[in-house]
């Protein structure tokens, strides 16, 4: 019996054993919005540690443009409370899951559930067109990508606070 795995499926296995990542995301004490690193974990890990997470629902990572946007989909439109949705940091090389969160806020996705526009290699998400029109409707992007300026990301999270 052979078992077949798609692509996506085993590069990301083979990443977890090649860039073993022990934590993904912190939970905070705040309400209304999430702040996604990308793949920048010395800055997740600096917001995890400082007192913004008192305003933030969550900070975490976004490594992959399919599998991690669908999860990153799922949590932002079951939140009751969530609203917006700050990206800072590194984009991940190869992935460009930034690139396509980008693009999905701005373009959304074709019949076969690609992300329009994005350069990420697999773009394809599997959550329902609805839910990721959810999204995008109940969703605030604010893009700060390549910004590693902890006092510029609490500035702006005070701005909207």
């Amino acid at each position: 019996m052979s078992i077949r795995f798609r692509f996506g499926e085993l590069a990301g296995v083979a990443c977890k054993y090649l860039y073993p990542i022990p934590v993904s995301s912190f939970t905070g004490s705040g309400d209304l919005i999430a702040i996604c690193t990308l793949s920048s974990i010395g800055l997740l890990k600096r917001i995890s540690k400082d007192k913004i997470m008192e305003k933030v629902v969550i900070a975490g990572r976004l490594f992959s443009e399919n599998k991690g946007i669908d999860s990153l989909v799922t949590f932002c439109t079951q939140s009751l409370t969530l609203k917006y949705l700050l990206i800072c940091g590194r984009d991940t090389k190869g992935h460009y899951s930034g690139d396509a969160l980008v693009n999905l806020m701005a373009n959304g996705i074709d019949k076969e559930n690609r992300i329009i526009n994005a350069k990420a290699p697999y773009p394809y998400l599997s959550c329902s067109p609805l839910l990721v029109q959810n999204f995008r409707d109940k969703i605030d992007l604010i893009d700060m990508r390549d910004c590693y300026d902890l006092d510029e990301i609490r500035n702006k999270i005070n701005r909207i606070t």
